[in-house]
């Protein structure tokens, strides 16, 4: 019997010297290469430069991402400033900007990469219902804060009459879409997006809209609220370092309850004082007329009685003998008791959801838009709910409601008919005319329009 022959290797199709199994990846990129080729060379170096750094320290890292931070904080607040000087239409084009971010990253923490690939209407519809929510609460701000200019535009009136019909119909079209767009086995990922894009429209852009109203009813009202709570976040981490010791919230581990009352009586000091000094120019204070005014060109107005001193006088007891004490205090220094308490107390709320939100997708940040920081939304989250709430306040307790030329012209163009239309301006020259306001020589030529419209 023929003994059996060992060590024999036999030859496997496409194996290439490989003794009998099938190459793997690196050992096919590796053999694609040259021993001698720059790239392997390079790589070889490159491990060798990694082999030979020791790794960062604990303290270093700490370090670099401290620097790091430190820069992009005061490239942020220069940056905040500038534009705040240069004028209202760069504000809101930095809150248009976070809006979208903000509106990208949430989005985005939700997302199965693997299902959206397979379905390629998905993120193009969050765009579209991004797209028109923005159309329709841009639209409802110009058209109430500029109606004076748009509702004598012949090109303008049609789209300003018609806005939220013209809204609503887009917002059908990405319905329909949606629903036509449905697959099976992909159901509940595709309800779901649907249902987190209008949650984070309704947390994120809606909030953005009454920020923006701020800015149209005064630099204060967007400033101010914005302002306490980045202060109230700083003096809440030197309380907390200083003499933390009851945590405050699980969300949150690092906040103790005596950095969140320590920060909430620093932030009222820090809002009477910078109130006193915005009540002094009435850049800050005034509604905007004028997108194109800046700090050097200022505004003009007659302001809010809530930025006049009013005098007050305190009657003591009759044991102490004194006379009465007497004082003057503009009422907004009161009001900035109640923005300055909730800046501190319920503002932090907003990270706390935030918190919570990347704790349920276990991310630690939303996004990597700034350096050190994170994304946008982990510097915005407390942001919007005090935004909203300034909104909200100023509305209900400070904002005078009066006739504007804009609301007289609004009702005109949509409540009277043409005839009445002739007949209220000519009835207004006639009286223009005998106030002296006007020459004669108008009231005839309003006289002679309203004879030929007959």
């Amino acid at each position: 019997m023929t003994k059996p022959r060992r060590n024999v290797q036999f030859q496997h199709r496409g194996s290439n010297g490989h003794h009998g199994r099938r190459p793997s990846i690196s050992e096919t990129s590796e053999g694609a290469s040259e021993p001698g080729s720059p790239k392997m060379n390079g790589a070889s170096e490159v491990s060798q430069e990694e082999k030979e750094s020791p790794p960062q320290s604990e303290y270093e890292k700490k370090k670099a991402t401290f620097v790091t931070r430190t820069i992009w904080t005061l490239v942020m607040i220069a940056g905040f400033f500038v534009s705040m000087f240069a004028g209202h239409i760069y504000v809101i084009g930095i809150v248009t900007a976070v809006q979208i971010v903000s509106f990208k990253e949430v989005i985005a923490i939700a997302n199965v990469p693997s299902r959206a690939k397979n379905l390629p209407f998905t993120r193009s519809l969050n765009w579209y219902f991004l797209g028109t929510t923005m159309y329709f609460l841009y639209g409802e701000s110009v058209i109430y804060y500029f109606k004076h200019i748009i509702l004598v535009d012949r090109v303008l009136l049609p789209f300003a009459t018609h806005h939220r019909f013209i809204s609503f119909m887009l917002y059908v079209i990405g319905f329909v879409f949606f629903v036509g767009s449905l697959k099976k086995g992909h159901y509940r990922f595709q309800f779901t997006q649907f249902a987190w894009t209008h949650m984070a429209l309704a947390l994120i852009n809606v909030q953005s809209h009454f920020i923006m109203n701020n800015i149209f009813e005064g630099m204060i009202w967007f400033f101010l609220p914005a302002s306490l709570v980045i202060t109230n976040d700083i003096f809440a981490y030197i309380c907390g370092i200083t003499f933390g010791r009851t945590q405050l919230i699980k969300l949150s581990p690092k906040k103790t309850v005596e950095g969140f009352v320590g920060a909430w009586i620093l932030t009222i000091f820090f809002g009477f004082a910078m109130t006193n000094v915005l009540m002094r120019y009435k850049y800050f204070i005034c509604p905007v007329n004028d997108l194109g005014a800046n700090i050097f060109t200022g505004l003009q107005c007659n302001p809010n009685p809530v930025f006049r001193p009013q005098t007050h006088t305190i009657h003591l007891p009759l044991l102490l003998h004194t006379p009465p004490v007497t004082f003057s205090i503009a009422p907004m220094q009161f009001h900035i008791l109640v923005f300055a308490t909730f800046a501190s107390l319920i503002a932090p709320f907003g990270g706390f959801f935030a918190s919570g939100l990347k704790r349920t997708f276990k991310v630690k940040d939303f996004g990597e838009s700034i350096p050190g920081h994170g994304g946008i939304t982990d510097r915005m989250d407390c942001q919007f709910i005090m935004g909203f709430f300034a909104y909200m306040y100023y509305q209900s307790f400070i904002a005078e409601y009066r006739a504007s030329v804009g609301g007289v012209i609004e009702m005109a163009v949509q409540g009277l008919t043409g005839e009445e239309q002739v007949e209220v301006l000519r009835g207004l020259g006639k009286y223009l005319v005998g106030q002296g306001m006007v020459g004669s020589e108008v009231g005839n030529c309003l006289a002679g329009l309203t004879a030929r419209r007959r």
